[in-house]
Order: C-alpha cells, then structure tokens, then sequence
C-alpha cells in the first residue's frame, strides 16, 4: 500500500470506522470538533442508510463525538498548516450551483444531485399525473447521468394525504429500448429516503440506444395500508389501481456528457476468490466502478449455496492530489457505503460471474481527480464450517451430580454450555415416545440463520435437532445469548441408547484481509461536462 501525502486523513478515517470505541481518540474528536462547522442536510444529506444483517455483530459504538460525525456525513477539512504550506482540498468542499431544488428533492436527500444535473441539463420533468378511484401518482423529476437514472414518484389518496410507501410488483417498472429490450437494472441508493415521496434508481447497460422508454404495468398495484398523519389514523385499503405509465428519455446528451475506460485488472485472492475490473464511468453525479466476482472450486465448495447475497468488499480510495482516503467497508454497521450500488446475480446460474458496481458520491471522491488508487482491504463471504462434539449421556449423568461435568461446544466465537438433560415429548406429535432434550445456556456471537444441526448415533443414523430458545436480537456486545437453551434431538429416544455425535454445520460470514492489490484507476484527457 502505497502513502498518499498527509496523514492526518487516514488517522481520522481508520478511528472512524474501526470495529472497537477507543477512549483516547474520543478526546481527540472532541477537542476538533471545538469551534468547528457541520454540513447542512437541508444543502445535501450525506447520511448512510445501515444496512441490517444477522452475520455481523452490533457494537457497543464509538463514543458521542464519533456518532455526531458519523450521522452528519461530514468529512471535515482540518488545518494542516502546521503540517504542510499546501492548502488542503476535500470533495466536500466543491461548490455547487445556488439554484432552487424542488420538494420532493431535498426530502429525497438528492439535493446535491440536482445541483450538479439540472444546470446541465440532465433532470426532465415527464409530467405524469394519473388518477384512477381517486388514487394519484405523480412522477414530476426524473435525474439521470450515463450510470443511474433515479425516478422520483408521488403518490397520494383520495382525501389527498400521502400514501408513504407503495409496493409495485416486481419487474413491473422498466427501462428499454424501442423494441422492448431491457437496459437498465434496479439498483440501491444507500441513502436515507424521505417518507413522502419515494424512489427508484436503474442502473444503466453498457450499451444504451440515444431513445430510451420507461415504462410502469401497475394495472394491479395494491395500496397498503396506511398512516394518516393528520388524523393519526391507520386505514386499511383493499384497492387496486390503474397506474400504468410511459414516457421516453433522449440520451444523447446524457451519453456525451460521461467519459467511460474498459479495463483489465485481475486479482485472485489467496484463498480463491477472483476479481476482474471490467470498466470506469466518470459522470457529473459520480465515479462507478464495475467488477466481476467468481470462486474458484475449491472455495465455491466452502460456500453457501446463496454466497452472492452477503458477499461485501472492503477497500478504500487514495487521492494523493486532494489528500482524500476514503474507506468504503461493505455492510459494517455505520460504515460508508458506495452511494449507488448495484448486484447482478443472473450469471451465477449459468456458471457465470457476480457482476457489481460501486458509485462514488463526489461528496467523498472527487469526480476530477486525475489520479485515484483503489487499495483492496478485504472481503467478507458466507463459509460453510462444521464442528462436532461427542456427546456420553451416561457419562454426562453420572458427573453431574458431583458438578464435575459440563458439555461444552464451541465454535468460531459460539459457545454453548449443556449441564442436564430429559426426554420430553414433541408438542406437535402423538407420539408417547419422549424425545432426547439437551438443556443449558449459549453465548453466540453469529446468528443462527442458514444452520443445520444434526446427531448421529454409533451406526450413523441421523437425527434432525431443533434448537429452541435462540434469541431474535443480540445485546450491546453484539452477542446472543441465551440463558434457557434447548437442543431437541427429534425422534432419539432411551432405548436408542447413550452416546452420538452432535454436529453443526454453520454458515458464517467471514472476513479475510489476506490480500494485496492495488490499482491506479484510469485517468482522461478531459471532462467533457467541464466545457
């Protein structure tokens, strides 16, 4: 890994997103935050949504200081005169045009996108209004650059009161050419996303015609039930609408106003996990990169079998000219996230690759650097791991009543503890049979979800074993824990004797940050929205 020039950046940015509160450096913020400045969200939130999965352990938190800077999104711009006679330059530090930004846009948290797009003529108002049963959709700002196109809809009742949320049927909005061919995929804006209006964000193909057409088959959306916000009232709807919808896009300004580069970059990561960089796209609204992902055979057989829904990259961005270092870390809870990304999946059933994408908000890349390093931190990635233990219910008994003997299993940080046992029946079963129950306490530090527990007596038969008890959320140490923990061994009784293997096989999101690659991301000539 290469340095950039000022160190100072990384300091802030490692303390800012490490795993582990670290008193010190809580003294450290706060001392600079002394006398200093934050970001407006009315002039473009920069908030991260959090991403919420099982695999990854909640934190105690950084200290206050942390969590202010954190949930502003600010990244601050210190003095380094002592330090260095050059003045320092931060993306966050561009000045965008003092314009007007509708409504619909600031509560979108898109203020800064208009701000770059509409003075380039790159937002189109299509003026769509349907009203059908006295049910309204409105679609009054469409943004778009050579990446992303983002549709902006309003939707509201009868009585004229916001419908919040509507859940068109999937697939059932699309972006194509004139003949219906499909090129643009839905992809995720991480960002905060207001209650009054919502969003959909497509990510483009790589080869777009000059005329595109949206268009919306919400002949059966379903209105939800809904919060009335003046009358505090929550109403039922069983209604169906005709909200169907058409409109075109000429994207010949929109594909000149990009500069894109075709790239060749391999990296295959010791324990198999391949990397092909395949393109860069600058665009006024930012800077995506797009990569393919595949295993090897020896790692595809450690996997899940859904591998690609929770595999995360974690890498950062070095900008050695503008001091910028920028870490971007998956789904770490309060991590910083790609500002659009996007996940296609449709190859892996053909023995093709995972296709993603990341786009850089300028806010923290800036759009015209000439020199951006991609630095590859790590990857986390679903791994099947089995452990095993051998169980002696005589042995187990007998030790237990000198409080000598406890059946302990663990696994990657899991830690489960069996001090008595009983045969009870199945609620759900007529059977007079009482099956084998294993009674104790666990401390988990994964989530249960995509295990499989299993016993297996001396002659090999298998048992399925329900466990009971489990907890649905962790503690402010990020663990699990269970105090009356139940392991139901289905169908093995006192006649089927003593002694079994219990088994579990987990699948754990790893992390592994053996790896070593770094690439200078292609430069360009000119910006041609720079004329």
């Amino acid at each position: 890994m290469k340095p950039i020039p000022n160190d100072e950046d990384r300091m802030w940015e490692q303390h800012l997103f490490r795993e582990e509160p670290d008193a010190d450096f809580t003294l450290e913020v706060m001392q600079k935050l002394d006398g200093m400045s934050m970001l407006s969200a009315e002039d473009g939130n920069p908030f991260t949504k959090k991403t919420s999965k099982s695999h990854w352990m909640r934190r105690s938190g950084i200290a206050a200081a942390a969590v202010v800077i954190l949930a502003g999104g600010a990244w601050f711009a210190f003095d380094h005169t002592a330090k260095s006679t050059q003045p320092t330059v931060n993306a966050v530090n561009q000045r965008l045009p003092d314009i007007p930004v509708p409504e619909e846009i600031r509560s979108h948290y898109l203020t800064d996108d208009y701000k770059r797009l509409k003075p380039l003529g790159l937002v189109i108002n299509p003026n769509i209004q349907i009203v059908d049963q006295g049910y309204t959709l409105k679609i009054r700002d469409v943004l778009m650059d050579r990446s992303q196109i983002i549709i902006i809809t309003e939707q509201s009742n009868p009585d004229g009161s916001t419908i919040p949320v509507v859940y068109p049927e999937a697939g059932r909005i699309h972006v194509t050419d004139e003949e219906g061919n499909r090129v643009a995929s839905m992809a995720v804006d991480t960002r905060l996303s207001g209650g009054m209006y919502q969003r959909f964000v497509f990510q483009l193909n790589d080869d777009i015609p000059d005329q595109i057409f949206v268009r919306g088959e919400l002949s059966y959306l379903k209105i939800p039930d809904y919060y009335n916000v003046r009358t505090g009232e929550i109403k039922a709807s069983n209604t169906t609408v005709d909200w169907s919808f058409k409109f075109n896009i000429d994207m010949t300004r929109v594909k000149s106003l990009a500069v894109e580069d075709t790239m060749n970059n391999t990296y295959t990561t010791p324990e198999g996990l391949k990397l092909d960089m395949t393109q860069f796209v600058r665009t006024p609204n930012g800077t995506r990169i797009d990569m393919n992902v595949s295993l090897d055979d020896q790692l595809r057989a450690k996997v899940g079998e859904n591998w690609a829904d929770d595999m995360d990259l974690m890498y950062h961005i070095e900008i050695p000219e503008t001091n910028e270092y920028r870490i971007f870390n998956g789904s770490r809870p309060n991590a910083r996230q790609a500002k659009f990304r996007f996940r296609d999946q449709s190859g892996l059933r053909d023995g093709g690759p995972l296709k993603l994408s990341e786009t850089w908000d300028p806010a923290y890349v800036t759009v015209d650097a000439k020199k951006i390093r991609f630095v590859l931190d790590g990857y986390t990635i679903p791994v099947r791991e089995e452990k095993s233990v051998e169980v002696d219910l005589e042995k187990m008994r007998k030790d237990a009543e000198f409080y000598t003997y406890v059946l302990q299993f663990e696994q990657l940080g899991d830690e489960l503890l069996f001090s008595d046992f009983n045969y009870k029946p199945l609620w759900e079963s007529y059977d007079k049979n009482y099956s084998l129950v294993l009674e104790g306490r666990g401390t988990f530090r994964n989530s249960l979800d995509g295990d499989r527990w299993v016993a297996v007596d001396p002659e090999g038969k298998e048992y399925p074993v329900q466990v009971i008890g489990f907890p649905d959320q962790p503690n402010n140490n990020g663990e699990y824990v269970a105090e009356n923990l139940k392991l139901i061994i289905r169908g093995f009784y006192k006649e089927d004797g003593t002694k079994f293997t219990l088994k579990r096989t987990a699948v754990i999101n790893r992390e592994y940050g053996d790896v070593n690659w770094e690439v200078d991301l292609p430069s360009y000539a000119s910006l041609p929205w720079q004329k």
